[in-house]
């Protein structure tokens, strides 16, 4: 039974799961030396990389640590490119400023 809500979000996890497969295999460790590095058992690394979608978080990050990638995993949800949530606030600005000061304008 696959526990995972969605088809495509099934599919993003198994593409990222390949990922590791093959950023680790390109790096010439065995799933075994990952999981040594990362501090876990190799049945965790063989679920990283088939993308099962009960695999913890934190063996992600494991990963991108051993990778020397951890700083990937802050660029996931950047706030300052998520187009949709900028858009969102910029339609919601105010199409005319007015002055906070009432009265004539002082000479600078």
């Amino acid at each position: 039974m696959n526990s995972s809500p969605n088809l495509v979000v099934d599919r993003a996890l198994k593409a990222m799961g390949k990922n590791i497969e093959l950023a680790r295999r390109r790096r010439g460790l065995s799933q075994a030396d990952l999981a040594s590095r990362m501090s876990v058992s190799v049945s965790t690394v063989r679920r990283l990389e088939d993308g099962s979608p009960g695999t913890a978080l934190i063996y992600l990050a494991s990963a991108l640590q051993v990778f020397g990638d951890l700083e990937k995993l802050s660029l996931l949800m950047d706030t300052q490119t998520d187009s949709v949530g900028l858009a969102l606030m910029d339609a919601e600005l105010p199409t005319r400023i007015h002055s906070k000061r009432r009265g004539t304008p002082k000479a600078f």
